[in-house]
C-alpha cells in the first residue's frame, strides 16, 4: 500500500493505519530527515527478520537503529550515560545523526541477539516522530538495501520497487540522498564513523 501522509500535518487516520500495520508485524518504508528507511516494531522478531532478509544481512549482526520521538526512552534501551553525553545528545537531537550508545540489558532480549550497542536516532521529521509517538515505543529501522540511488528519494518509485516486500510505503514527499552522520559514543574520544547530513565538530 502506498499511503500519503502530509509532512506538516499528519492525518491521524492514515497514521493509525501505519500503527496497526506495525503492531501486526508489518514492515514499512517511511520518510526521515535524511533518507527513506525501513521500519518495524522493535518487539516483533518476525518483522525484524523480514527487514534483515530485505537487506540480505544477518539479523544477529545487523546495525539497526532505534528511532525515538525524543530522549525520554533513553534509560530503557541504553546503559546509564553521563551528564556531558546527555547534554550533547540534547544539542544535536532531533537531527540527522545516529549515536551509537551502550545498550541496556533489555536490548539483546528485544533483538534476540548479543548486541551490546544501539544506534539512537531522533529524526527531525514530523511523520517519523508522530508514528513513534503513536506506537508508544521506538521503531527499529534500517536503510534501504544497496547503494543510495535517486529512485530511493521518490516514494512512488520506492513503492514500485518494494511493494511486494513491504506492507506500506509512506509517501511524505521527496526524500534526501544523504544519510545520517554516525557517531560512536562508546569510544573515548567519540569517533566519527560516517559523515552524513549532520555537521560534526566535536
Amino acid at each position: 500500500m502506498l499511503l500519503h501522509i502530509h509532512p506538516d500535518n499528519p492525518n491521524p487516520r492514515n497514521v493509525r493505519t501505519v500503527i496497526e500495520c506495525l503492531l501486526s508485524g508489518g514492515v514499512i518504508i517511511y520518510p526521515t530527515d535524511t533518507i527513506y528507511g525501513l521500519g518495524c516494531n522493535i518487539f516483533n522478531h518476525k518483522a525484524i527478520e523480514k527487514i534483515a532478509q530485505i537487506k540480505n544481512i544477518d539479523p544477529q549482526k545487523a546495525q539497526l537503529s532505534f528511532i525515538c520521538n525524543d530522549l525520554s526512552d533513553l534509560s530503557k534501551y541504553t546503559k546509564s550515560i553521563d551528564t556531558p553525553l546527555y547534554r550533547m545528545l540534547k544539542i544535536y537531537l532531533p537531527g540527522p545523526y545516529t549515536f551509537i550508545l551502550p545498550a541496556s540489558k533489555e536490548v539483546p532480549k528485544i533483538l534476540n541477539s548479543k548486541k551490546n550497542t544501539i544506534g539512537l536516532r531522533v529524526p527531525d521529521n514530523n511523520i517519523a516522530r508522530t508514528i513513534v509517538q503513536e506506537l508508544g515505543h521506538p521503531l527499529l529501522s534500517a536503510s534501504l538495501p544497496g547503494e543510495m540511488v535517486e529512485e530511493y528519494t521518490d516514494p512512488e518509485l520506492i513503492y514500485e520497487n518494494f511493494k511486494s516486500r513491504v506492507d506500506i510505503v509512506v509517501n511524505g514527499g521527496i526524500g534526501g540522498m544523504i544519510p545520517s552522520t554516525i557517531i560512536d559514543c562508546t569510544k573515548d574520544p567519540y569517533e566519527l564513523v560516517r559523515l552524513g547530513l549532520g555537521d560534526w565538530k566535536e
